[in-house]
């Protein structure tokens, strides 16, 4: 969390750049008609997803689709989500058996800070949901020792939910891990109704052995003058298909041979560090792990965490740790997703496909789909694997595809023209509207109008400042059949100069009479 100021600035000086063009492109009437289904994500910015079979679920309201349907549909019993504060943060799936990491933003010290909420765990396909709270899954304020290879090691204990949400959550059969930054990394034995605090090495070290005797303090505040708390704090979790664990912290990449079935106190790990090794760790901030089913390379997202010492991009490893391949040097990314050979990375700087495993990666800076598009400046964030399709989450909606990216389809929010979507069941009846609204062109980029026609007909839309001065045309005479569509506009008039603060009249003009509407432009 500590770097993602430096993500939000990296969007910023994109949107800049990209608004200093003498001549912006990024005004006009988008191509194709758009849907308009009642049941809708929730928002356009998704960061986490998850997907077995043909079904996909996305964050933040914890909503799933079937088989690329129209709906998006939200379980039944998890009302701490759909009518509460709480928020999917991970999910891990299998037949019939899901658990899902909630957490919520909270304030601490007048900053917002992450916090757990715990898991809602289902065994039945989602008929029934059990929330399990932080009650069962944190420290209670005795506990200040923890066992570990015949020796009690001093432990800080995390008995808050703030600062502990559930990044990454994995499981296979009844044992499940969680990665949930300040409290570490948890395994359950039990199908996620108990957790137990798993001990990693400090960063300074190797390895970890039950054998061994040691004398440190697991502490995830640190004391200010090592990095060694930097190992206990969590991030990542992955049960490798060899049985392998792998667990990532803001110090590197931790790796266990035993972890799914010893005991919590005589779990053996390898502990890795960047190093500046050509086979050998990117950066130490490990924040996902993949594991590609086509021959069972284990990927890694890695960020720096120290600076001037590591460095950020991905890397494989095809003999569980013993060396890696390095990709994307430099690059900003945040998930990985596989198709076989294609590999996905979605990044800061766009999304990443490599469709011969990671020898070549072609860069797509704005995914377009026949009928729009995402906007310039798009952050990509997730990627879930389903059966017929990737998934792509990003900060301008969901995207997917069933050729490895050649084509595309792009989903949305959707608040009807007619009224009412599932979020909103009393929405008013409009003949057009623009979002997001107020606009602000430097956070936002583009804002989209949204308006329907009748029947085969030109189109025009023309923007007006207050004094009804006229500031641009979009698409001239733009022949459109009935149906939905969206115009974009990126807050530039038609020398390319941003329009100042105020408000913006449109008027849309068909065949069939005109159209208006207001946008409010903020900076």
């Amino acid at each position: 969390m500590r770097l993602l100021p430096a993500s939000i600035f990296l969007i910023f000086f994109l949107a800049v750049c990209l608004f200093a063009a003498p001549r912006p492109s990024f005004a006009q009437i988008e191509p194709g008609q758009i849907s308009s289904p009642y049941n809708s994500i929730s928002q356009n910015s998704i960061s986490n997803m998850g997907a077995y079979g043909d079904t996909v679920w996305t964050g933040p309201r914890m909503y799933y689709n079937v088989a690329n349907d129209m709906d998006w549909l939200k379980p039944e019993g998890v009302d701490s989500v759909t009518d509460g504060r709480g928020r999917l943060f991970s999910i891990a799936l299998a037949q019939d058996s899901v658990i899902a990491g909630i957490g919520y933003t909270d304030t601490q010290g007048g900053e917002s800070v992450q916090a757990q909420m715990g898991f809602y765990i289902t065994s039945d396909g989602g008929l029934s949901w059990e929330l399990v709270d932080t009650s069962r899954t944190l420290d209670h304020p005795d506990d200040n020792t923890i066992r570990y290879g015949g020796q009690d090691l001093e432990i800080v204990p995390v008995i808050v939910p703030q600062q502990s949400p559930p990044y990454v959550v994995d499981f296979r059969g009844d044992v499940a891990f969680f990665a949930g930054w300040a409290s570490g990394i948890r395994r359950s034995t039990d199908f996620g109704q108990t957790w137990e605090r798993i001990v990693l090495p400090p960063f300074e070290l190797d390895r970890l052995d039950p054998e061994e005797t040691y004398d440190f303090v697991i502490d995830p505040r640190g004391d200010g003058q090592s990095n060694n708390y930097l190992n206990f704090l969590g991030f990542s979790v992955l049960i490798a298909e060899d049985g392998h664990v792998y667990a990532g912290t803001a110090g590197g990449i931790n790796i266990s041979d035993n972890a799914l079935d010893a005991p919590a106190d005589s779990i053996r790990w390898r502990h890795i560090r960047a190093s500046r090794d050509p086979d050998g760790l990117l950066g130490n901030w490990v924040t996902a792990i993949r594991e590609n089913s086509y021959d069972n390379a284990v990927w890694m997202t890695n960020w720096s965490a120290i600076t001037g010492e590591d460095t950020e991009g991905i890397v494989a490893t095809r003999d569980a740790g013993e060396t890696f391949e390095q990709h994307l040097a430099g690059e900003r990314i945040y998930d990985i997703g596989f198709r076989d050979e294609a590999i996905f990375a979605a990044g800061s700087n766009g999304l990443f496909i490599s469709r011969d495993n990671g020898r070549n990666w072609q860069q797509t800076s704005r995914i377009r789909s026949p009928n729009t598009s995402m906007k310039p400046g798009t952050t990509y964030y997730a990627v879930a694997n389903a059966s017929d399709r990737i998934w792509i989450g990003s900060s301008d909606g969901l995207a997917s595809t069933t050729d490895d990216g050649e084509t595309w389809e792009i989903t949305r929010v959707n608040f009807p023209l007619d009224g009412e979507n599932q979020h909103q069941d009393d929405a008013p009846d409009v003949d057009t509207y623009a979002y997001p609204n107020p606009f602000s062109p430097r956070n936002h980029d583009l804002v989209r109008i949204k308006f329907e026609t009748d029947s085969d007909a030109p189109v025009t839309i023309r923007l007006y400042d207050f004094s009804m001065n006229l500031i641009r045309v979009l698409d001239e005479n733009k022949q459109l059949g009935p149906g939905t569509y969206e115009a974009v506009w990126d807050g530039t008039d038609e020398q390319g100069r941003k329009v100042a603060n105020g408000t913006i009249f449109y008027e849309i003009e068909t065949g069939n009479g005109s159209k208006t509407g207001k946008i409010l432009v903020l900076e």
